[in-house]
């Protein structure tokens, strides 16, 4: 079992625990940082919002089958007050505890015990180790949220269509993690400075570290499968450990903006004095 399985397990025996990241974290064997990722990329949900969700369905489903004491209800979801437990319920599923014990479930959006399917693919060459001075990345900037990562191939072309002649190799760049799984995603360029921007780009400064890098051969359209098995299966079993700083995926000559294949290479940054 992989460590997104191992964390799904844990979660779906633990949930009506008190429960943190670290927690789920410790139990896998990896840091938070790299769990977040890893969940993440294999669920397409963050990890605090997936465990937030499971915790007010099984409450609800409680409440439905008519429980009689709410706020014990919350406790056992997590929850320190009927207030608390009231407000996240219905953040959740638009409607209050009360209602959901007086109607039942009624199409309530539940969040169901997720079960992963193996869309792991490995790299077609060894992942290296390689050294990467400060990079200094402009260029079109968006945060983004569960599905909207669907937007990123827009940023793409409006990156292409302001700066045909900035060079032969481009940054996706992904930081600003939190731990509702939101995250800045800039796709751009190197540049030497950041004095003379483009109206409308934003930066990022990534400090000069040891990456992992993995090569991803398939059309892009397909990258996710990488960045999977990288995350779930390559790091955990090499004993290296994910940072927490930006991670991108290096565009260059041999990939083909018009058709989406050639292959991407995914830098993923790894914590100091790691030299395997």
């Amino acid at each position: 079992m992989g460590a997104a399985g191992k964390a799904l397990w844990y979660i779906e025996s633990h949930y009506e625990q008190e429960l943190a990241l670290a927690d789920i974290a410790h139990a896998v064997g990896v840091s938070p940082f790299h769990l977040s990722r890893l969940f993440q990329a294999s669920t397409g949900s963050p990890i605090v919002r997936y465990l937030r969700g499971r915790r007010l369905s099984e409450a609800a489903r409680k409440l439905a089958a008519g429980a009689g004491d709410i706020l014990q209800v919350a406790l056992v979801a997590g929850y320190s007050s009927h207030g608390a437990f009231t407000r996240a319920f219905g953040e959740q599923f638009g409607r209050t505890p009360d209602d959901v014990r007086e109607h039942g479930l009624r199409s309530l959006p539940l969040v169901d015990a997720v079960k992963l399917d193996d869309v792991s693919a490995p790299c077609a060459q060894e992942p290296r180790l390689a050294d990467a001075d400060t990079l200094l990345i402009a260029g079109i900037g968006a945060r983004h949220r569960g599905t909207s990562v669907a937007s990123i191939p827009s940023q793409w072309q409006r990156l292409l269509g302001e700066s045909r002649d900035a060079g032969p190799i481009a940054y996706g760049v992904c930081c600003n993690s939190d731990e509702e799984g939101n995250f800045d995603y800039i796709a751009g360029f190197a540049v030497p400075s950041f004095s003379h921007i483009r109206t409308g780009w934003q930066t990022v400064r990534i400090p000069a570290r040891r990456y992992v890098v993995g090569w991803h051969e398939g059309h892009i359209s397909t990258i996710r499968s990488t960045w999977y098995w990288l995350l779930n299966d390559y790091l955990p079993g090499s004993g290296l450990t994910l940072a927490d700083a930006p991670e991108f995926e290096r565009y260059d000559e041999r990939f083909d903006d018009t058709t989406g294949n050639g292959g991407v290479e995914i830098w993923l940054p790894l914590a100091v004095n790691q030299s395997t």
